[in-house]
């Protein structure tokens, strides 16, 4: 694939050059016209092994949406243009550890495979061990509805690196319910094994904290709504994530940069 470098800044087709833009990148790109029709990806025998990845690709892309909308207040302000492609991959390498089903609908059973989320930073270019260096602590109940996120005292001056002109930040704390999925010959798709708890959230916040002034410490607690039976089939992903604000004749306004949010646990 070519990358334009010059002046000509422009979006389509001229002759057999196509050239458009990728989000999150910068510049043009282009690439030549061709390639097989969408009839024959769906029924030429030769594409059998292309129409096995597709599936199983969008069921990864399934799983990943699931979690960007239970955590959907969250996105944008904590996340980079490539989240969305970064948690299908994630989740694709789930769907390749099962062993029980054919090629093209293996089962995406987080479930069994929370090591891959565990630790996903949902802007790859802010880590939150670089932001948030003060000690803490996570925990959850046996039913897993529940979790708390235990923040000792620590000072923010020497613990947090904060964009310039931040006066105040916000620890916040969610836990999201995330099924694992199965391919659904009747609807053509992979769907939620358990549909009714999949996509239950909670995301709890710390009080506004001055950067100027020593933080005496609490306990952030996230409980789901409603109280839900969790059965072995779904996972709870528990969530750190800080944000920064400055304080202005009593308001706090966002900060667009430097926050940043981290899988901590899956269970």
């Amino acid at each position: 694939m070519a990358r334009q470098k010059g002046l000509m800044k422009y979006v389509g087709t001229i002759g057999d050059v196509r050239h458009f833009k990728i989000k999150g990148q910068k510049g043009f790109f282009a690439g030549m016209v061709g390639g097989p029709t969408a009839q024959q990806v769906k029924t030429a025998p030769e594409f059998e092994r292309t129409r096995e990845n597709m599936n199983e690709f969008g069921g990864s892309a399934k799983a990943g949406k699931s979690l960007r909308t239970a955590l959907s207040s969250l996105m944008g302000t904590f996340t980079d243009p490539q989240v969305t492609g970064r948690l299908t991959s994630v989740m694709k390498k789930i769907n390749l550890e099962d062993g029980t089903e054919a090629r093209g609908y293996r089962k995406i059973e987080i479930s069994t495979q929370r090591k891959y989320l565990e630790g996903f930073e949902f802007d790859k270019n802010i880590s939150i061990n670089g932001v948030f260096n003060a000690p803490y602590d996570v925990n959850h109940t046996v039913d897993r509805n529940e979790g708390d996120l235990i923040l000792p005292a620590f000072n923010p001056v020497e613990m947090i690196s904060a964009p310039g002109g931040a006066t105040h930040f916000r620890i916040l704390h969610a836990l999201a319910v995330l099924s694992d999925f199965s391919y659904n010959p009747t609807t053509g798709s992979y769907d939620p094994d358990d549909n009714v708890n999949n996509e239950l959230s909670d995301i709890a916040y710390s009080a506004y904290i001055p950067m100027n002034a020593t933080y005496t410490g609490a306990t952030i607690n996230a409980a789901l709504p409603g109280a839900p039976v969790l059965g072995p089939d779904v996972s709870v992903v528990q969530c750190i994530g800080i944000e920064f604000y400055q304080q202005v004749n009593g308001q706090y306004y966002p900060f667009a940069s430097g926050n940043c949010l981290r899988i901590v646990e899956v269970f």
